[in-house]
């Protein structure tokens, strides 16, 4: 199991950031372009519990894959999971949250993952996905501060 944790100060207001978060459509505006990220399903602007958003994301060397995850645990203005039900990996369980602090919110991802393929996929893990995910977390946060923040 792998864990990858990120914090990012956004100075904006808690209503401000989930009025973007809520809409999954918005995860194509902070994902990176080389990974040509497609929503498939037909969203009405705001999530629900156990709603289910496909999508097929380019992985280099695998090409397109689909990827369903199930939106969970939501509570509005704070926080949700989306978990992966059909995808690239063995697990995939990522809490999003918003917490407010000093100069605006804070945004919280945690992903816990695991990657299929035993020694193969532990290699893989190394060599590629590991870095392929800092540089889309990277990309989030850069984003985020353009997209939300009060200047």
């Amino acid at each position: 199991m792998y864990e990858l944790y990120r914090e990012l100060v956004v100075k904006t207001t808690r209503d401000k950031a989930w009025d973007f978060i809520k809409d999954p459509a918005n995860l194509n505006k902070i994902t990176p372009n080389d990974l040509s990220f497609e929503i498939i399903t037909d969203l009405d602007g705001e999530m629900y519990e156990g709603m289910l958003v496909e999508y097929k994301v380019n992985i280099p060397g695998l090409g397109k894959q689909e990827w369903v995850s199930e939106l969970q645990h939501i509570v509005p203005g704070y926080s949700f999971v989306d978990e992966q039900k059909i995808g690239p990996y063995k697990l995939w369980y990522h809490y999003h949250g918003i917490e407010e602090v000093e100069n605006g919110v804070k945004l919280i991802d945690r992903v816990s993952y695991q990657i299929p393929y035993g020694i193969f996929g532990k290699i893989a893990h190394l060599l590629f996905v590991k870095k392929m995910l800092n540089k889309i977390f990277n990309y989030r946060n850069v984003v985020f501060k353009e997209l939300l923040e009060d200047i």
